[in-house]
């Protein structure tokens, strides 16, 4: 048996516009996703602002209750990008210049035809004795390095801020060092299984006992527009333990949750809905009106992988109020040709006070609707909407081909 990895770690976020509320911090609440895996708990997430004071206040208390510091932001060239001078001097050691990381900067000019500028040398600096965490797709390098606090030693790794470069690093460097220093190595996989249709505390109602902390895979759940991702992470010696482990827990899911389950990994509800069209030698038409268009711009982006069943859509006004979804779903499966076709109405007041959204979908085997009531802000409840539409297509049609009634003319 794998053995937990028995240390602690903080997150720090750097930067003014966190600590003022003008951004979200998404960093921390996704690295924390990513030590859960390990099997390292995080205790404490701490911003910071831009300065010197802030910085130094905030890693001398980290250090000094945690194994592992994982901070994000600071690492750029300008005057207030201040985490390596901050390193520096929570460890009480000088910044040296790197040769070999300042050629890389360089370089990475030289290829864009422009000189390197003079502010950009400072990320070639590190504090004597860190080790450099490369940065492939940009210019600001991590800095990796053991500190002392009194009697307590942490592991800091500082990364960039900007997620397309800090995520990579992590996933290419930062977690290989951290399980090479594990005193029981293990493999590490994962598998993400994506769902539809329920929301995520109902979900998690629905699986028995699956997301809680410190099992054994951790299963954890995730929503991003009313899609939600659980992803199972194992532990084991090798390859065969860990997706056995996996396919144990995978298959509790699916049990559970029956269709609410659409795909896997990077599958998003378009891929399932047109894969179910085509599987049933179908082609799919649409019309749409309170959702922006973004009904047929979802179908058409993922038609290519679907073999071009999505034989394409029409975006109405609003002021086209008076039509209905059923209506938009006849006239598109007709003007296009098309075996079904999908409608969404305009938004209306519904009963309870509340904004809803009539969804239709028309084929030979009937007509199928449904209302979706609109919540979150304009540009969420948008997309909630759109892929409820989506979504829709992808049960019923898969429900008419298990049937064996077809859903062609």
């Amino acid at each position: 048996m794998i053995k937990e990895y028995v240390v602690n770690a903080e997150i720090i976020a750097i930067g003014d516009e966190l600590v003022t509320g003008q951004r979200l911090d998404t960093n921390s609440r996704w690295l924390s996703a990513e030590l859960a895996i390990l099997g390292i708990p995080v205790t404490f997430h701490t911003t910071a602002a831009d300065t010197l004071e802030a910085g130094i206040e905030a890693f001398g208390n980290a250090v000094g209750r945690a194994d592992i510091v994982i901070a994000t932001g600071g690492l750029g060239p300008t005057a207030d990008d201040l985490t390596r001078d901050v390193l520096a001097a929570v460890a009480g050691v000088p910044l040296v210049e790197s040769p070999e990381t300042l050629a890389v900067i360089e370089s990475r000019f030289a290829r864009r035809g422009v000189t390197c500028p003079e502010s950009n040398r400072r990320q070639a600096f590190f504090p004597h004795g860190s080790r450099e965490v490369a940065n492939p797709n940009g210019t600001a390098p991590g800095i990796d390095m053991d500190v002392s606090r009194g009697s307590r030693r942490s592991r800091v790794i500082a990364l960039p801020g900007v997620p397309a470069e800090m995520k990579p690093m992590w996933t290419a460097t930062v977690v290989p060092a951290i399980l090479a220093s594990m005193p029981e190595q293990a493999t590490i996989r994962q598998r993400t299984i994506k769902c539809f249709g329920a929301g995520e505390s109902a979900i998690e109602a629905m699986l028995p006992d699956l997301v809680r902390r410190g099992r054994d895979p951790l299963v954890g759940i995730t929503a991003h527009e009313a899609t939600i991702s659980l992803r199972i992470a194992a532990r084991g010696r090798d390859e065969a333990e860990c997706q056995e482990k996996i396919s144990a827990t995978e298959a509790i899911i699916r049990e559970c949750l029956g269709e609410l389950v659409f795909g896997i990994e990077a599958d998003e509800i378009e891929d399932a809905a047109l894969a179910a069209v085509a599987t049933s030698g179908s082609s799919l038409a649409t019309s749409e009106i309170g959702t922006d268009g973004m009904v047929a711009a979802l179908l058409a982006a993922a038609d290519p992988r679907a073999g071009g069943v999505f034989c394409g859509g029409t975006v109405l006004p609003a002021t086209a109020s008076e039509a209905t979804a059923v209506a938009l779903a006849s006239r598109c499966r007709d003007e296009f040709f098309a075996t079904v076709g999908l409608g969404v109405g305009p938004a209306r007041r519904g009963a309870e006070e509340r904004d809803v959204i009539e969804i239709a979908m028309v084929s030979a085997a009937g007509v199928e609707t449904v209302e979706h009531i609109l919540a979150g802000g304009p540009t969420l409840a948008t997309a909630r909407a759109a892929k409820a539409a989506i979504d829709l297509i992808r049960r019923r049609v898969m429900a008419v081909v298990g049937s064996g009634r077809g859903v062609a003319p």
